[in-house]
Parts: structure tokens; sequence; C-alpha cells
């Protein structure tokens, strides 16, 4: 039986931040024992996936960053691209890979920090703290008592909404004959994809040198492709609308993301909680993650070093999600033309304003003026209904799940 005060299940994205913010002491502040448990490679591990966020200047995960880009660039349909100076900003791209071995190199020198490789069988409230019961690699079971448990795992299906898209992706790591990208220059959507009859497409490439980059084709839609599906469309993008020539493929990616208006519980017990995208982490109407559960273990970890009850806070705020759910109806019910409408706020927003918007980080006026750019009509109309709409739960074919 292992004792902890904290108990952090599952080591993607959100697990090994919250151990990272609680390793070793902090000057004036408590320094919690932490017990780590990571799932065996396999079916229940995390699979590679690469992450997107932006920031001012230096971030605490810079050392593992893949690369990093000030300039934007959206491309509509038809017509020239838009671009802008993200300044302050950074655009920054982390592979998992990296970053846990960033996380897992300080991790190892902790002293309060310990790292255990199981399988998480039930975790429980019990009188005082949690239960977490684990199956080791070799088969042997065990019992981790903690006072708090956080856990980062993958919902097992998804709460009932009101409006359910999904964001999913294919994406290629690419290497080219000539030199096809500016490094200096990350596509955030390129709208010159065919378009779906639901939802929308873009393309999304990050380049990390003139003939290497990320290329993905990405959609906003209500059902996942096929693996051919989505081989086509990259191929498509690649080849039919870059024109990139003789291109060699290094390795791919493909995630899906739910785009959901449900409310996500982030307590589930007396001393157990969820973090990440399973604590309601990911951005609604972006699918972005990893700035979000950044901002919730950042909190989660403060106050447990200050001795304070860690209930995790929602990673976005209530006026985000309202907005959000707004946009999720408009876009599932056709109402507004997507390419359209991003085209026009990247046109007609400055991008670092617009890039804070989309991460919760502006003011009632600056969401007031942004609401206006977008077609009123549809979008007050989508407001209006939203009330009124029973909640439903949404089945899919569940991949393994990616997090931007």
């Amino acid at each position: 039986m292992f004792e902890a005060e904290v108990a952090v299940v599952g080591g993607g994205a959100a697990g090994l931040s919250l151990a990272h913010r609680l390793a070793g002491p902090v000057r004036g502040l408590r320094t919690p024992s932490v017990v780590l448990v990571d799932a065996p490679p396999g079916p229940l591990s995390p699979p590679r996936r690469t992450w997107c966020f932006w920031e001012p200047g230096r971030g605490r995960f810079d050392a593992a960053l893949t690369a990093s880009w000030r300039h934007l660039r959206v491309r509509p349909p038809r017509g020239g691209p838009i671009e802008g100076d993200l300044s302050p900003l950074l655009y920054k791209m982390i592979r998992s890979d990296d970053f846990a071995s960033l996380v897992r190199r300080d991790l190892a020198r902790s002293p309060n920090v310990r790292c255990v490789q199981a399988t998480v069988e039930t975790v429980e409230d019990v009188e005082g703290g949690a239960r977490v019961r684990l199956r080791h690699t070799d088969g042997a079971t065990g019992v981790l008592s903690a006072r708090w448990v956080f856990d980062s795992r993958p919902l097992g299906s998804l709460p009932a909404a009101r409006t359910t898209l999904l964001q999913h992706f294919h994406g290629w790591f690419v290497r080219t004959a000539r030199p096809a990208f500016d490094p200096r220059t990350v596509d955030l959507m390129d709208f010159r994809t065919p378009q779906p009859a639901d939802g929308l497409s873009f393309g999304y490439v990050l380049p990390t040198g003139p003939h290497e980059a990320l290329v993905e084709y990405t959609e906003f839609s209500p059902r996942p492709l096929t693996d051919s599906g989505y081989h086509a469309a990259v191929r498509h993008y690649t080849h039919e609308v870059l024109r990139l020539g003789d291109t060699r493929v290094l390795a791919t990616e493909t995630g899906v993301i739910p785009m959901t208006d449900a409310p996500i519980q982030r307590q589930v017990g007396a001393s157990v909680f969820r973090i990440g995208a399973a604590g309601g982490a990911t951005r609604p109407a972006t699918g972005y993650t990893f700035a979000g559960l950044q901002r919730q273990t950042r909190a989660v970890a403060a106050a447990l070093r200050r001795g304070h009850r860690p209930v995790p806070p929602a990673a976005h705020s209530a006026r985000s999600r309202a907005m959000d759910a707004v946009l999720l109806r408009a876009l599932a019910t056709g109402r507004v033309d997507g390419p359209a409408l991003f085209c026009r706020l990247f046109d007609q927003v400055p991008m670092p304003r617009l890039l804070g918007f989309l991460d919760g980080r502006t003011r009632l006026r600056e969401d007031l003026s942004i609401g206006l750019r977008t077609p009123v009509g549809p979008m007050l109309r989508s407001a209006l209904e939203l009330p009124g709409l029973p909640r439903r739960p949404f089945d899919w074919p569940r991949p393994p799940l990616e997090t931007t």
C-alpha cells in the first residue's frame, strides 16, 4: 500500500503537468507527497500527439518545443491570404514525446514525486480521502491511498449535450525535395479544401523548416472519416492544393476532439477530481486544450501548496462557454458559412486580439465587438433557441483521443 497526499492518474499532458507543478519544494509553501500512476505501454497509454498553443514570450515547457512562430496565415476558399503578426504572442508546437521526456527528467530528480506504472481499475472515495486500486504489469494488485485524487484519463462517454461536433483530423509529417515551406509562418486555416456537406474543413500547416512540416486535413463535422477517406483528403491537400511535389511521409497522426456544449463534471467525489480534457479543459469552439489544462493544473498546484481545498477551476469562463455554445449551434445547423465566418474574423480583428478572444482572455467590450463581426441574425437565432433544446447523449466510435 502506497500512501500519498496526492495521487495523479494518467501520464498525458494534464497528469504530467500537475505532477511537474508539484515537484520539489517552493519557498514558503507546502511540498505535498505525490504518486503519478501511468498506464503501461498498450491501448490505455496515451498515443503520440502534437499540441499547439499560444502565449507571450517564454513559457514553462519551452525546452521541449518543436518550433514556434510569430506570423500566422489564413487562406480563404478563393482570393489572397489573410496574414498577420502575433506579437507579443508566440504560436508554439510541442510533441508529446518531447514534453514527456522533459517532465519525466524533472520528476526523476524530485524528492516528493513517485512514478508508478500500473493500470487503474477503480477510484473510490473513502473516509478522509480516496482509494485507487491498481493492477501492475506483472498481474499483482495494489492499493494507493491518497487524500486527493486527480484523474486525467479520457472520459468513457460524452455527457448529454444540445450540440456536439467532432474536430477530427489526419496529418503527415513530411519532408519535401524542394524548399516548399516558409518556416516563419503557420497556415492556421486553409479553406481551399473541398468542403463537406455538414460542417467545414481546412488544411493546417506547421513548418519546422524549408523542407519539413506537419500538414493536416481537419474537419468540424458530426462523423469521422474512414482511414481511406483521411488518406485521400491529406493526399489531395498536399499534392493538389499545396502542390508540394516529391514528398516523403516521415510519420502520421490522427485524432478526434469532441466540440460540445455539454457540462463536464470536474468533481466526481469528495476527494476525487477530473483534470485536463476529462475535466473540461478543451475549448468547445476550437478544440485547443493544452493552454486550458495549464491554467487548471496551475490553480490546483497553488491550492495544494497553500493547504486549500484543490477543486480544479473551470478552464474557460461561463461567458466563453456560452459564446461557444451559440457558435457550435450555428455551425451544426448550417446557418453560418464556417469558412466565411472565420476568414472575416481574421481579416477584421487584429490577430493577437482574436487569439486572446479564442483563449478567453478578452473583456466583455472586446467580446461584443468581435461578436458584431459575425453574422448577427443567424447567431442570434441560435442563441435564442438554445434554452429550449434538450440535451442528448452523443454516440461515436471512439478512436484514440488527440488534443491540440
